[in-house]
């Protein structure tokens, strides 16, 4: 039985497993990690006994736009529901928002396209610098 949380504490080795279980570079990181999860504004998780199997984390400027920064399932876990059950929240906690804002990879935007976000254009593109 899955079980949803709302909280910002995790341990490393809970977020490391995690994060590398889908092969995260930050997952090299764990001790970052949990910095990180007390640093977002919101943030969901998912749980099967004392297992942390799913995470969603938000960041957002109080009124206007979120941006959901991490969305990630235990590959083990992916096909349940778990990261639709993580996004539908996020969702009911931003409602009022203007924007919600993500960026998918390639080969999830179905997924985040089911889940009700939409692609606004091609002439649009996410761009990062990363010392990871």
């Amino acid at each position: 039985m899955i079980v949803y949380k709302d909280t910002h504490k995790f341990t490393a080795h809970q977020l490391e497993r995690l994060f590398l279980s889908v092969n995260w570079e930050s997952g090299k990181y764990p001790e970052k990690l949990v910095k990180a999860m007390r640093g977002y504004h919101t943030v969901y998780s998912a749980w099967e006994n004392d297992e942390l199997v799913g995470l969603i984390c938000a960041m957002d400027d109080g009124i206007m736009t979120a941006y959901v920064h991490f969305l990630l399932i235990d590959p083990k876990y992916q096909g349940m529901g778990i990261g639709a059950e993580l996004v539908r929240r996020i969702k009911e906690h931003y409602r009022e928002y203007l924007s919600i804002v993500i960026i998918a990879y390639k080969d999830k935007t179905g997924f985040y396209e089911k889940c009700g976000f939409l692609k606004e254009d091609d002439t649009a593109l996410p761009m990062i610098i990363t010392k990871l």
